[in-house]
C-alpha cells in the first residue's frame, strides 16, 4: 500500500501543520512591521510591543495565573529549563528528578553535578513509565531545594502524577519545575492545580507556534531565588548597567524573536479558541485508536501504559526484526508516514524500557491536525512492515 498524502506522525519532535493564523501573523511581521519589541515609539514598534505584551497575557490565561509578567519568553524549551536549573541550583544544593527526563533536563543536571557539586537523585519508573510520587519524597533530604518532572515522557507519553508531586514539594518546601514539552497545549494545565513553581515548555510544540520560541513561567517562590543566566539590553533602565530586577526584563536581555513571538500569539489564540479540553478529546481519541490498531499486529511492541488516558498524544513501538531507523526510513518511503526513530535524546527512560542498545524506539505522535484516516493508514503500514518479516 502506498499513498501520496504526507501523514505527519512527529508531533512530539515539532508540531505540523501549523494554523493558518499563524502562517499569516509571521508574514505580516516579516512584511508590515518588521520593529524590534520595547525599543522604539513609532507606530510600528509599539505594535509589536502590543502584539508580545498581548502573548504573555494569552499564555498565562491559558495555564491559569494572573499576572503576565511571570511569563518569560525563551529561546526554547531547552533555554527556558536551563534558565530555570543554572539560575536556581547553587553548590551543595539536592535536586530530585527521574530517569525519564529530556536531555534538556538531563544535561543541565550533570554539568551542574560535575563542576558546581550540585547532588542529584534520579528516581525510576515502573514499567509503563511512570514515576511513583513515594519515591521521590522518600529521595527528599534536608539539602533538596528543587524537584525537576517531565509532566509526560516524549518516549511513552506516560502521563507523570505532577499535582501530587506538587503537593510533596509544598509540604517539604521544595521548588517544583514542571517540564511542560510534550503537554501545553495538548491538554488542560493550570498551574494552581500542579503545585509548580516553574512551568517550562517550548512554543512549537503543543503550543502550535513557530521553532525558536519557549516559554518559562516563573512562580514568586521562585523569583526570589531565581538568578538571571544573561545579562544584557532590555530596553528599560538604560541609565543603569546592572540588569534590571524586575519581571520579565530580568531574564529578557537581548531582542526578542519577534517573528517567533507573533506566530506564538496567534497559535495560542487558537487553541483557546478550540479549547484544551476538547483539543485532549480529539488526540486522546486518535491515540485511543492508534493503540488499539498497533495491539493486533504480531511482531509490534507497545512501550508505555497502553492506555490513552494514562498518556499524551505519543507511542513508542519496536517492530520484530526491524532497527528503529530503518523502519522508519521504510515508513516514509513506502508509505509517506513520517515518525522518530532512535532514542529521542532521553537515554535514562530508554534504559529503563530495556531499548537503550537496540536502537530505540519507533515514535508516533499525534497532533491537533491529524485525523482517524492517518491512523488508520499508518496501522495498515505497520501491519504490512511487521508481516514482512521472513
Amino acid at each position: 500500500m502506498t499513498t501520496a498524502q504526507r501523514i505527519y506522525l512527529d508531533n512530539a519532535a515539532t508540531s505540523w501543520p501549523k494554523p493558518d493564523a499563524v502562517y499569516a501573523a509571521v508574514d505580516n511581521y516579516m512584511r508590515k512591521l518588521g520593529a524590534p519589541a520595547g525599543r522604539g515609539v513609532y507606530r510600528e514598534a509599539v505594535e509589536v510591543e502590543r502584539l508580545v505584551e498581548q502573548t504573555r497575557q494569552y499564555l498565562t490565561r491559558l495555564i491559569g495565573v494572573d499576572e503576565p509578567r511571570r511569563m518569560i519568553f525563551t529561546a526554547n524549551g531547552t533555554d527556558s529549563l536551563n534558565l530555570a536549573l543554572h539560575g536556581l541550583l547553587r553548590p551543595g544544593d539536592h535536586v530530585v528528578t527521574s530517569v525519564c527526563e529530556h536531555n534538556s533536563v538531563l544535561r543541565p543536571l550533570k554539568h551542574l553535578q560535575q563542576n558546581l557539586d550540585v547532588d542529584v537523585t534520579r528516581v525510576g519508573c515502573d514499567s509503563c513509565g511512570i514515576v511513583s510520587p513515594d519515591d521521590i519524597a522518600h529521595a527528599l533530604t534536608a539539602q533538596t531545594k528543587m524537584i525537576a518532572l517531565t509532566h509526560a515522557s516524549n518516549v511513552t507519553g506516560s502521563l507523570q502524577p505532577v499535582a501530587v508531586v506538587g503537593q510533596i514539594a509544598a509540604e517539604h518546601g521544595v521548588l517544583f519545575l514542571v517540564d511542560a514539552a510534550q503537554t501545553l497545549g495538548h491538554l488542560p494545565i493550570k498551574v494552581t492545580e500542579t503545585g509548580a513553581h516553574l512551568l517550562a515548555a517550548p512554543g512549537h510544540k503543543g503550543l502550535l507556534g513557530p521553532l525558536g520560541t519557549g516559554i518559562l513561567y516563573v512562580g514568586q517562590e521562585a523569583e526570589k531565588a531565581l538568578n538571571a543566566t544573561r545579562q544584557g539590553g532590555t530596553g528599560t533602565a538604560s541609565e543603569d548597567d546592572t540588569q534590571p530586577t524586575t519581571l520579565p526584563d530580568k531574564y529578557e536581555s537581548g531582542n526578542h524573536n519577534v517573528p517567533g513571538i507573533v506566530g506564538l500569539n496567534a497559535a495560542v489564540q487558537h487553541i483557546l479558541q478550540r479549547g484544551p479540553d476538547s483539543i485532549r478529546e480529539h488526540e486522546e481519541q486518535l491515540t485511543s485508536r492508534l493503540l488499539v490498531g498497533l495491539a493486533k499486529i504480531a511482531g509490534v511492541t507497545i512501550h508505555g501504559p497502553g492506555d490513552a488516558t494514562l498518556q499524551a498524544g505519543v507511542v513508542s513501538i519496536s517492530i520484530d526484526g526491524y532497527d528503529p531507523q530503518e523502519a522508519a526510513t521504510i515508513l516514509d518511503d513506502a508509505y509517506s508516514v513520517q515518525v522518530r526513530s532512535g532514542l529521542h535524546c532521553a537515554p535514562r527512560m530508554h534504559e529503563s524500557l530495556g531499548t537503550l542498545t537496540t536502537g530505540g524506539t519507533i515514535r508516533l505522535s499525534v497532533g491537533i491536525f491529524n485525523a482517524p484516516e492517518h491512523v488508520d493508514i499508518t496501522v495498515h503500514a505497520i501491519s504490512e512492515l511487521a508481516a514482512s518479516v521472513v
